[in-house]
């Protein structure tokens, strides 16, 4: 219930935020250009909070369905116009003026965008180093001289400092079907230049997130060495002797590879004895441990109260720091944006002449979910969803579709070649087939919504 409430409170507030983002856009350019605005609205429906503001009383609304907002602008398609307020109408503006207008919410989103990248970049994101781990055998990996314990320094040139900038580089070049080079060093610094193909890898399978089993290319394992770094007092740990420093060799006659292993042992045996080999110095000793019962997620397991013994250099041995200055995190921040634009459109091509599934489209039920996800990651991970779905609010809506901005744009577009506005039945019919079209997609959307939460 709590994960339930958490994601339905950061999709209204990432949304939120996005939305009044791009109306916003609209807004400043439309008084820029000194249209009067009569209503900004957030969301659609029925008001729950409305105010005016300005000399215009422009009214400010919060409505009760939050999957989009308007700008309302004076125009005498809608409506009449007083004479004296013509000058003031949208319809009455210039052509680049309604394009400027009309182009800015998507603007301003990837504004928003490049604004929430370039905050994450100067803060800072712990990351695991691209170090690999297992290849599967006769994988893409292994066939290309891939080798575990290696570490991906560079793909075309692009420095790699993490397995996220790896991912999202093989994810690019994936939709692209390029081939690309890797720089990997061994344990040694020896490095070596590595040749693969991703045009053999599908869309979908990306999607599903399975690009790197794809790929056959494992994600190297923190594996910490089963040693005792801390005895709770009471704990079954402190009851049977253990102490600090302490490092398991085997349970029941079982070998102890890792503190992973040994957890696993005390959380499957619960209140049942256990025989323990234990090196403490040079000396091997063997206890008896019970671990105590508690219950965790409606199932019962075991604990003993003890802790892990972590090495000062682990973190540094796993884990990088990337964080770059003002003016570096600006660029890259550009950048990322743009690779995120140019990503959507050709996922949306791909999709298009058949070569990606259509069920790769999330609608609100999934945007939902992955916001309470991220949200519960930390600040920075919301941040980087609200980013990603801004690049996606204003990719979409500069297609040219009727009903989207990128309708309206070119319809302008049109209006320049031929001197004169589209006729309003073309507008009334062009309404129509965006109608459509948006009721087909958001129905596709919902459809994979549905079939995730019960598949």
């Amino acid at each position: 219930m709590i994960n339930i409430l958490q994601s339905i409170g950061a999709f209204i507030i990432a949304l939120g935020v996005l939305i009044t983002f791009h109306e916003f856009g609209h807004y400043c350019v439309a008084r820029r250009f000194d249209v009067k605005i009569l209503r900004f609205s957030i969301g659609f429906g029925r008001s729950i909070y409305k105010k005016q503001f300005g000399k215009d009383n422009t009214e400010f609304v919060i409505a009760a369905l939050p999957l989009g907002g308007y700008v309302k602008m004076l125009d005498e398609r809608e409506g009449d116009v007083n004479e004296e307020e013509l000058p003031r109408s949208f319809n009455n503006k210039p052509l680049l003026q309604r394009f400027a207008i009309v182009l800015a919410g998507p603007v301003f989103n990837f504004i928003f965008a490049i604004f929430a990248y370039c905050m994450i970049f100067i803060v800072g994101v712990n990351g695991l180093k691209p170090i690999i781990g297992e290849i599967e055998p006769a994988s893409i990996s292994e066939n290309a001289g891939l080798m575990a314990g290696q570490e991906i320094l560079s793909i075309n040139d692009i420095k790699t400092l993490t397995w996220l900038t790896v991912i999202e580089k093989l994810v690019n070049h994936t939709v692209n079907r390029d081939i690309i080079n890797l720089i990997v060093a061994d344990s040694n610094g020896l490095q070596q230049t590595i040749e693969i193909d991703l045009s053999k890898i599908s869309i979908d399978e990306m999607a599903e997130g399975k690009l790197l089993k794809a790929l056959g290319l494992g994600v190297i394992e923190l594996k910490l060495d089963a040693i005792i770094g801390e005895v709770l007092p009471g704990g079954a740990a402190e009851k049977s002797g253990l102490l600090q420093y302490d490092e398991i060799i085997s349970v029941n006659g079982v070998t102890t590879t890792s503190w992973g292993t040994w957890v696993e042992v005390i959380r499957s045996s619960p209140n049942a004895t256990l025989s323990v080999e234990v090196l403490r110095g040079d000396t091997v000793i063997n206890i008896e441990i019970i671990p105590d019962s508690f219950k965790s997620n409606d199932e019962i397991v075991g604990r003993i109260g003890a802790a892990v013994f972590k090495p000062d250099d682990l973190f540094d041995s796993y884990f990088i720091v990337e964080s770059y200055s003002l003016p570096d995190a600006f660029i890259k921040a550009t950048k990322k944006t743009w690779e995120m634009s140019v990503l959507t459109l050709r996922v949306l091509g791909r999709m298009l002449i058949g070569e990606a599934s259509v069920k790769n489209l999330s609608g609100p039920i999934s945007i939902a979910q992955y916001a309470g996800q991220s949200a519960g990651i930390g600040l920075l991970a919301f941040l980087s969803f609200m980013a990603i779905v801004s690049v996606s609010l204003g990719v979409l809506n500069l297609l040219p579709v009727p009903l989207l901005d990128g309708g309206h744009l070119m319809y302008y577009l049109i209006e320049s070649v031929i001197g004169k506005p589209v006729s309003e039945a073309a507008q009334i019919l062009g309404q129509q087939i965006g109608i459509v079209l948006l009721i087909g997609l958001m129905s596709v959307a919902f459809y994979n919504d549905i079939v995730r939460l019960l598949g």
